[in-house]
């Protein structure tokens, strides 16, 4: 069901700006594996299972590969655990290049979960009449990725029926790759000049142009707005005042457990998975229609 999409932009905007910015600048380990169960939790209320399991065969080795790459190119930290060609491997960047790897994992999933639930026409209705240039072109190159990778593989599928990739070898791939990669330029050109007329049809460009949206400002949306910003200014009170503060380098410091900093916590877990109840909730509801049919 998609309960948190069916908010109004602005606070879909609002709640995305908020967990983004927070899960980048708050270097707390606690903080971003918040976020991080956050984020994985809302994608998964939003995926099916053969989505989960391509989503953890991505993320998971990429955290590894950030996690391990760290270490080997950064050498701050003073507890050494051992030397590998000469470098020392240090205690210090190996739980930071873990924290790095949380902290990147738990930001594109909550891009992820942006991209399913902020739509183009969301995206236009927030910035359409501030910059309605500049928004157009982000929203329809936004568009084109996913709608690439779709026709991408319309065309790699249709390219093995007629024979490509039927050897197997690396240079049979490579040649075969470039005749993909030539089709779907040619049908992106074809696109975008398609793309233009609809626009010119629709009369994009006259000054006296009007839009039509169907989004309405509802209590809840003013109720997911207060609770986003009293989470978020607990949040901030624990950062302000160095309930969150901590550091990897040259030591890893410790923790700080007072109420400031126990309250931020429990905000901003709050705050994350805000829209996993929001979505549990929903499909709790739908179970038990469906049960009472």
């Amino acid at each position: 069901m998609r309960a948190f999409s069916k908010l109004h932009p602005i606070t879909l905007f609002t709640y995305f700006l908020i967990i983004l910015l927070f899960s980048m600048l708050i270097r707390n380990p606690v903080t971003v594996s918040l976020s991080l169960f956050g984020g994985a939790a809302f994608c998964s209320a939003l995926t099916d299972k053969n989505e989960k399991i391509s989503d953890i065969k991505f993320y998971l080795p990429l955290g590894v590969l950030i996690a391990l790459t760290n270490p080997l190119f950064s050498h701050n930290g003073k507890t050494p655990l051992f030397f590998l060609n000469g470098n020392p491997i240090t205690s210090e960047a190996v739980w930071y290049g873990i924290f790095l790897s949380l902290m990147i994992t738990a930001v594109m999933l909550w891009s992820k979960g942006y991209s399913k639930t902020v739509t183009s026409e969301k995206f236009l209705y927030i910035f359409g009449r501030a910059v309605p240039e500049t928004a157009l072109i982000l929203s329809v190159s936004l568009g084109y990725v996913p709608k690439m990778k779709r026709q991408a593989k319309k065309i790699k599928d249709a390219q093995k029926t007629l024979g490509l990739y039927s050897k197997g070898s690396f240079t049979d791939n490579i040649i075969s790759s470039v005749k993909v990669f030539s089709a779907l330029i040619g049908w992106s050109l074809e696109n975008a000049a398609e793309t233009g007329k609809n626009m010119k049809a629709r009369g994009w460009g006259y000054k006296k142009r009007t839009s039509f949206y169907i989004f309405k400002f509802r209590p809840a949306d003013a109720l997911i707005i207060i609770l986003s910003l009293l989470f978020s200014a607990v949040t901030l009170a624990g950062v302000f005042t160095g309930g969150l503060s901590f550091s990897f380098y040259p030591g890893i410091s410790s923790l700080r457990l007072d109420f400031v900093s126990v309250s931020a916590y429990v905000c901003f877990a709050l705050l994350t998975l805000m829209p996993f109840f929001i979505e549990s909730e929903e499909n709790i509801r739908w179970n038990c229609l469906r049960s009472g049919i």
